[in-house]
Parts: structure tokens; C-alpha cells; sequence
């Protein structure tokens, strides 16, 4: 398995905008939904978003409204817009397959946001 590919990352003011991507196999992106999840230091990894091939999405009840998941099929990629960014998001983001992430993940991208 080649792992996911994050970028995007970096530091914003809170209220600000990021965009993250992630770049996948193109055998693993073709046939599963994709998600972003983050994690916190001292903290879980937790699902923020997903989407399916056909581009159904879903979003974690604190995203909704700010983060928007969507997908390039044509590129193997997975895009995270994040608006009106909290200080409550900084977090390191990974993109993986959904709901059953393989055991291998990417470097991530850390996402930090300043109050």
C-alpha cells in the first residue's frame, strides 16, 4: 500500500481559511470513500469528514457549516476547505480511506490556529 500524501498545513488567525489536499493510489481512491481526520495533541484521531466515490459527503457536528469535503477523481485527490477556523481545529490532518483506514498512514499536515 502506498500511503496518502497530505498537504496544505500551516498557521492562520482564527476566522481564517485553509485548504487542504491529500493525494491517493489511484486503487485505493477509486473504490472507497475518502476522510479527513485530525488529531490533537493528548487526543484521539477523529473523523472530520468523508466522502464517497459518487460524492455523498458527511461531516463531523463541529466542522458543519465550515468545512466543505470534496474530491478529484481525474487527479486522485481529496480536498479539506476549512473556513471561519476555530483554535479549537489545530490539529495534525490525515486523509485515509472510510470508515476502515488501512493500518498505514500518511505525514500528515499540521493545521495550528491562532485565537
Amino acid at each position: 500500500q502506498v500511503q496518502p500524501v497530505e498537504s496544505g498545513g500551516g498557521l492562520v488567525q482564527a476566522g481564517g481559511s485553509l485548504r487542504l489536499s491529500c493525494v491517493v493510489s489511484g486503487r485505493i481512491f477509486i473504490i472507497n470513500p475518502m476522510g479527513w481526520y485530525r488529531q490533537a495533541p493528548g487526543k484521539q484521531r477523529q473523523l472530520v469528514a468523508a466522502i464517497t466515490p459518487g460524492g455523498r459527503t458527511n461531516y463531523a457536528d463541529s466542522v458543519k457549516g465550515r468545512f466543505t469535503i470534496s474530491r478529484d477523481n481525474a487527479k486522485n485527490t481529496v480536498y479539506l476547505q476549512m473556513n471561519s477556523l476555530k483554535p479549537e481545529d489545530t490539529a495534525v490532518y490525515y486523509c485515509n480511506p472510510y470508515p476502515s483506514p488501512p493500518p498505514l498512514w500518511g505525514q500528515g499536515t499540521q493545521v495550528t490556529v491562532s485565537p
